[in-house]
């Protein structure tokens, strides 16, 4: 039942952000695998640190990176809602940033990770992924974390794309502690919203319909 839900997932529609070049096809399939994925929360301990203090790391600002490009490909596209929606996540992502940061003895992150196969002729260059988590007794939706890994990958080659941010999966999981009960009826899985590929060419989810 658990593979059957992720599966459901998996082929629920993403909302795509806009082609920046090639021609994309959003009828075709992906030819991209998606073969295993995981998040966690990690502790890490600023305090022995002697240069620990207010400082992003490499993925919070790829994070910062890519959700001032999604809301700018949003706002070219004339998607005024979805424009508000992406700089509302923005904020919250800098919140929970900001957050951690104030933690001088010890700050948590959550890594997120996904094992992805290149099952077709072409070298990709870029994907837009989505992890998304759900209730698994309603299947509502209960938080989506959006990522964009500069990744060359060659036919049948594999790789893991990963993250370290400050953004927990949902919000009804605790940033500063750590509870084994987090993971309750929470259901997760992997979307790839858009790949690139080293020609030009582009993939993208279909949209969601209204």
């Amino acid at each position: 039942m658990k593979w059957l839900l992720v599966l459901a997932w998996i082929l629920l529609p993403a909302v795509a952000i806009s082609a920046q070049s090639g021609s994309p096809s959003p009828d075709a399939s992906p030819q991209l695998s998606v073969l295993k994925f995981s998040w966690s929360k990690e502790r890490v301990g600023w305090e022995r640190d002697p240069f620990g203090g207010p400082i992003e790391n490499f993925d919070e600002m790829r994070v910062r990176a890519r959700n001032e490009k999604r809301i700018l490909d949003a706002k070219k596209g004339g998607n005024s809602a979805e424009v508000d929606k992406l700089a509302r996540d923005a904020r919250s992502d800098d919140a929970l940033i900001s957050e951690i940061h104030k933690n001088t003895e010890a700050r948590y992150g959550f890594l997120y990770k996904t094992s992805v196969q290149n099952t077709g002729a072409k070298i990709i260059k870029t994907i837009d992924w989505d992890y998304v988590f759900f209730d698994t007794n309603t299947q509502a939706e209960m938080g989506r974390r959006q990522f964009t890994s500069d990744e060359q990958i060659g036919p049948g080659k594999t790789r893991e794309l990963k993250f370290f941010i400050a953004g927990p999966p949902t919000r009804t999981i605790s940033v500063s502690s750590l509870n084994k009960n987090e993971r309750d009826r929470l259901g997760e899985a992997v979307v790839i919203v858009r790949i690139e590929y080293a020609d030009g060419s582009s993939w993208q989810h279909p949209q969601q319909t209204p």
